[in-house]
């Protein structure tokens, strides 16, 4: 149990606690504990620190990435070994996170998470063995944070849908997103998003309802986040199974690797760095043949921008790019039935290659979709957009660029850089760079690349269209 006691901070409220974890932490070394309270740069702590305010805050309503660590600059949190197991420490944590003094019982099991993931990256993933190497060591390193993490489930009938969709969306898109949810929910279907707001919270809360009405118990909210996502998209309070992948582009392929189908909604270019990814890989000619189902759907008010989206594919990629996905405007039931019978095909297919149900091993990822993008400008230089290179190749340089903009609109070492060198530049074929300029010019202009409320959005990015 808590014992807590509330302090007067200048900017927020506090608490300082100490509590007992919930929800599968296992018995930690000394040398990991040690770990994760180092404050030198070789240490966890400040990962730690960063991800777990990100978690007591859950619900914020923020993407900016230092805003939570201004609230609460004296917050810290500790790992403390006992005879008896593990205690969290807490000091200056978010009085948000706490009831009567006692952490919501959520809140602990998401922070107990935080702590898992951290630890098992930094003692397993990082370790110098050389056996991740390779595109086969980086699924196999996928495989083991989420079987670790313990979500990975056997025996289960493919029921799992990835919603895509910004955080940034109107209020008719939100609620799109949750009659959406509801419609899965009915149909017994469970829901794994980016864990944050908008779009990602919402099939999570529509589900929550249906799930209820068709007495469901055993329902799964799966979130999946990264170290430089969560400070700007803090989980929502659905979420009831969280994983913090190492960085983007496994938590990509845990996504894909996990999910059984998926729906984009509306969305800025982290939906865009997600299709490409998604996109890229069922182009690979290795994957022909593989069902996948992929919808694209939103209300009536948001058509142009799939209509946006599906010229840009089709001029970057080519018209077969559109066989892929299905368009549908405003029919939440629809939806759920077309991934209802997407899955029958995704059940019939691993059941036909014996594949598991619960992980995709079949599909081929290259190795140029695992490997981790640097959001530098050198890199956002060198990419190659252009005409005549094999399409996986040309979406997978497409998802990198997109990548980069999300790292200077929200991630600290993406932010960091744009203050330091000015915008990245972003170059190719000229018709692809102009398609891309209207692109981004209309996320902008629908307020899709950052939440409303704050200064008007300055671009972290130049493209070069002559």
């Amino acid at each position: 149990m808590s014992q807590s006691q509330a302090s007067g901070a200048a900017m927020a409220a506090t608490v300082s606690a100490r509590i007992s974890p919930i929800g599968g932490l296992d018995i930690l070394s000394r040398n990991e504990v040690a770990k994760l309270r180092d404050a030198s740069g070789s240490g966890l702590h400040a990962l730690l620190r960063r991800c777990a305010l990100a978690v007591l805050t859950s619900g914020n309503i923020s993407d900016d990435p230092r805003a939570i660590l201004g609230q609460y600059p004296d917050f810290d949190i500790q790992v403390l070994q006992q005879d008896r197991g593990i205690k969290i420490e807490l000091t200056h944590a978010p009085a948000q996170a706490f009831v009567d003094g006692e952490i919501i019982r959520g809140i602990n099991e998401l922070l107990v998470a935080v702590v898992r993931d951290i630890v098992y990256v930094a003692t397993q993933l990082e370790q110098p063995s050389g056996e991740l190497d390779g595109s086969a060591g980086l699924t196999q390193g996928v495989f083991e944070t989420l079987r670790n993490a313990r979500i990975l489930k056997p025996n289960i009938d493919p029921s799992l849908v990835v919603c895509w969709g910004g955080h940034s969306i109107s209020r008719e898109e939100y609620d799109y997103t949750k009659a959406v949810g509801y419609q899965l929910g009915l149909r017994g279907l469970d829901i794994c998003t980016g864990c944050g707001p908008g779009a990602m919270k919402g099939p999570m809360k529509g589900a929550t309802i249906a799930h209820s009405k068709q007495r469901r118990r055993h329902n799964r909210y799966i979130g999946i986040t990264e170290p430089g996502i969560i400070a700007a998209e803090s989980p929502n309070p659905i979420v009831n199974h969280l994983v913090i992948m190492p960085d983007i582009e496994k938590r990509l392929e845990a996504f894909v690797r996990m999910g059984h189908g998926i729906i984009v909604f509306p969305g800025g270019v982290g939906t865009a760095e997600e299709i490409l990814y998604l996109l890229g890989i069922l182009l690979h000619p290795d994957n022909a043949g593989i069902p996948f189902p992929l919808v694209f759907t939103g209300p009536r008010e948001s058509a142009s921008y799939f209509e946006q989206i599906d010229r840009f594919l089709r001029l970057s990629l080519g018209d077969e790019v559109a066989r892929h996905y299905q368009i549908i405007v405003d029919d939440p039931a629809a939806v759920a039935r077309t991934m209802v019978k997407g899955l029958d095909k995704v059940r019939h297919n691993r059941l036909d290659t014996k594949d598991a149900f619960f992980f995709n091993w079949a599909l081929r990822i290259p190795l140029d979709f695992q490997q981790p993008f640097p959001p530098s400008h050198e890199a956002m230089r060198a990419l190659q957009i252009r005409h005549g290179r094999p399409r996986h190749e040309l979406a997978a340089d497409l998802r990198r660029a997109f990548s980069g903009i999300v790292a200077g609109n929200v991630k600290e070492e993406g932010v960091q850089a744009i203050e330091r060198h000015g915008p990245f530049d972003i170059d190719g074929d000229v018709d692809i760079m102009r398609a891309l300029d209207k692109l981004l010019q209309a996320f902008v202009g629908q307020h899709r690349m950052k939440l409303p409320g704050g200064a008007a959005y300055v671009p972290c990015y130049r493209v070069v269209t002559h």
